[in-house]
Order: C-alpha cells, then structure tokens, then sequence
C-alpha cells in the first residue's frame, strides 16, 4: 500500500486559534481509494521545524501532502523553504499570475503587490493552478517519492484534492490494495465496558481487519477497518464479521452509517417525508443548529423553541405551570408537555425535547447536576426518559442532544 503523511503548518493550530479540518477530510478521501495515511505532522512557522517535518516524512512514506504556509504574508514561509528542500529557486510564472487575475477579478478586488507575488513559484516543481484562491499548488518529485503543497483554506485544499491531486496521484502510484470501513453506533455501554464485552470477538479478529473505539458523547462508534490486496475477498470477511457484531450487540446498534447522528436522522426524515420540531432547554438551541447546519434542512425542519425561563415554558409551548411548580422544570410532565408543544406550534410530524440541569451550578440532592428530561415525539406516539449524565455542563449538552436524535430514530423505526 501507498503510505501517506500528512502536514499541517501554521502557528494558528498549534496555539488551537484554528482546528485542522483539513487532515480528517484529506484522509477520508484518500482512504477511499486505496491511499493509507500512516502519519499526521502538525508545525508552526519555523523553517527549521518545517525542513525537519519534510525529511522525516520523506524517509518514511511515498507521498507528503503539505497544508498551509502559502499566502502572501511574512508569515507564510512555506514556499520558501520549499525552495530550500528542493534546491530550488523561485521564478515569476505568468499563467499563475493569470489565474491570480482572474481569482481576484471575480472576487471584485483589486491585484496588489503582495497578492501578485503568488505568481512566485519553485522552479522545478510542476505548478497546478488554483481556481479557487491566490495560491498555487505545487507538485514536487524525488526518487519515486511526492510531495504536494496546498493551501491551508479549507474549500481550495478541497478543491485541488478533489479535481486535481487525487487523480493525479491515482496515476502515479497504481493502487491496487482495498481499505474497507464499518462503522457502528453503540449506545449502553461504557468504552470499558464494550471492550470487555467484544473481547473474544477482537481476539479472533484476523490480522487484516482491525477494531477502534471511538467515544463520542453519549454513543460509542465502533469502527471495524479492513486493508488487503483482494478487494473482494475482504469485503466478503468485512460482511462476516459485521454479522457477529450484530448477534453480540442487536439492539444496542442504533445505526451502521458512518456520519453523525444528525445526517441519520436528516436522511431519515427526507426519504420518509417527514417534518420535525425542537424545544429546548438545557441544550439551549443546539440541536436546532446541528440540523440547520445541514444544507436543505427546509425541507422538513420547521422550526424550534429554545424556552430557558419557566415562562416561556408556559407562554411559548403551552406547559402548565401548575406541573412545572409540582414537579419542576426537569420532570416527564414538562418534557412531554414540550414536545406537544413544539408540534402544536409547527405543524411538524416529530418532535424533540430537553430539559435538565447542564451544570456546573443548580443541582439539587434529589436531581444533581447532569440529570436530564428528554422527550421525542412522532405521530400519536410519545416517549419520555430521564437521563443521568456528568459534571461537565459542554458534555451533558451535547449527549442530550445525541440521546434525543437517537430516541427519535429508534421510535420511528419501531413504529413503521
């Protein structure tokens, strides 16, 4: 198999002003087609640093794929000391300038000296123009070996893996090795205590097909990996062993896609022509924008409720406030109440609701910090469950909100 590594360079995200985006995606690409990302490599702006990344990588895998340092700053050292590895030189490229140009042009900006010195490239590279940003992508070969400069931003790194460098390395190196994923979400289980549980099933595993742990909050993701020259026959042992998973943990699988819960659920609800609802209260509004995240959401998110206060329990969504004062705002009467309310109000066919203490204050002896309502909702069917999370007011938002989307796949399944 082709070995990858895979570099990211900037003093932004070695300080964490910037979380690398760029390696998780690049690697989900390459794997696709057959590429295996042994190594990831995070430098700052020191050419020291980033000639030491290069030669390391260099000495260990066929292809570099480099991320950052390109723009027309003084911080942007990469293409200089590209120079440097390479012994190159830098040369004045005038079909660069032209897509500079034409970059800019369509930006509605004007070209500045800074800007039109990307048209600077190393002189024995190959220079694959970037139709997406200012900052060529260079391409370098040395004994048999690749290395790829991109830009750091996102949607140009995406771009030129996609039309240009993917192809193109597809072409250098004939890949004829598969690797295989399956992913499975798991909820009742602690990691300990799902490897304990798996622990036969991992030992028998055969030494091409590996098993990794993946906590998440609330939800475990299992990932079964597979690597082998015979695409078929892997695929056929990658079946195999899925169908033991599945005897050992049945309905413990909530989902097999590889995705967040979100994007389940979003598929779910357009292919049965379904439209949902939220209201909120310790989540306080992210759910709602975990799935306004998701282009096309419209199509049957109507809408939601973040009701915080007691009041807007009452006023918004219709909760009686004499529950509220018997039982509390964190209680099944109120979550119940707020997941009809929420359908009341939209007009939608399902609904989610939370309430609870987040944390790290409001506690009580009889609901501590972490105790949560969650309510779904679909059609006449209603279910209500309390929860006891954690301490940490960021973790209980985010499994409420992963609880709730995998109640309401579970209770739309259950009733189709």
């Amino acid at each position: 198999m082709v070995k990858v590594e895979i570099i990211t360079i900037g003093d932004e995200l070695l300080i964490g002003q910037v979380v690398d985006t760029n390696s998780s995606w690049m690697s989900q690409q390459l794997n696709k087609v057959g590429f295996d990302v042994q190594y990831k490599t995070t430098v700052g702006d020191v050419e020291s640093d980033i000639l030491d990344a290069f030669e390391r990588a260099f000495s260990r895998v066929s292809v570099v794929l480099v991320t950052g340092g390109i723009g027309p700053t003084k911080d942007d050292i990469t293409k200089h000391t590209l120079c440097r590895f390479f012994n190159a030189r830098l040369v004045f490229d005038l079909q660069t300038l032209k897509t500079v140009e034409n970059v800019m042009a369509g930006l509605h900006r004007d070209l500045n000296e800074l800007t039109r010195n990307q048209a600077y490239v190393p002189d024995n590279c190959t220079v694959i123009q970037n139709k997406a940003g200012t900052a060529p992508v260079t391409w370098f070969e040395r004994n048999g070996k690749i290395l790829v400069s991109m830009p750091g931003v996102p949607y140009e790194m995406k771009a030129a893996m996609s039309n240009d460098i993917i192809p193109r390395l597809q072409a250098f190196f004939p890949v004829s090795a598969a690797i295989l994923h399956r992913t499975f979400w798991v909820k009742n289980y602690s990691e300990s205590l799902l490897s304990m549980q798996l622990e036969t099933f991992e030992c028998a595993l055969p030494d091409f097909i590996k098993l990794a742990y993946l906590p998440t909050s609330g939800l475990i993701r299992l990932r079964l990996t597979g690597k082998s020259d015979n695409e078929e026959s892997l695929a056929g042992e990658m079946q195999k062993q899925r169908d033991k998973l599945w005897n050992l943990l049945q309905n413990d699988i909530v989902s097999e896609a590889d995705e967040d819960l979100e994007i389940t659920l979003d598929k779910l609800l357009r292919e049965k022509g379904l439209t949902l609802s939220v209201a909120e209260s310790c989540t306080g509004g992210k759910l709602a924008g975990l799935f306004t995240a998701i282009p096309g959401c419209s199509r049957y998110f109507k809408g939601g409720v973040v009701s915080y206060s007691n009041e807007a329990k009452r006023d918004v969504l219709g909760v009686n406030f004499s529950d509220i004062e018997e039982h509390g705002a964190v209680s099944r009467p109120v979550v119940e109440q707020m997941a009809w309310g929420a359908r009341k109000i939209f007009h939608s066919d399902c609904s989610i609701a939370t309430t609870g203490i987040a944390g790290p204050d409001g506690g009580t002896p009889g609901k501590p910090v972490g105790t949560v309502w969650i309510a779904v909702s679909y059609n006449d069917k209603l279910h209500a469950q309390k929860f006891h999370f954690s301490q940490n007011r960021e973790s209980n938002i985010l499994r409420a909100c992963n609880t709730g989307m995998q109640l309401l796949l579970e209770i739309i399944f259950s009733h189709q």
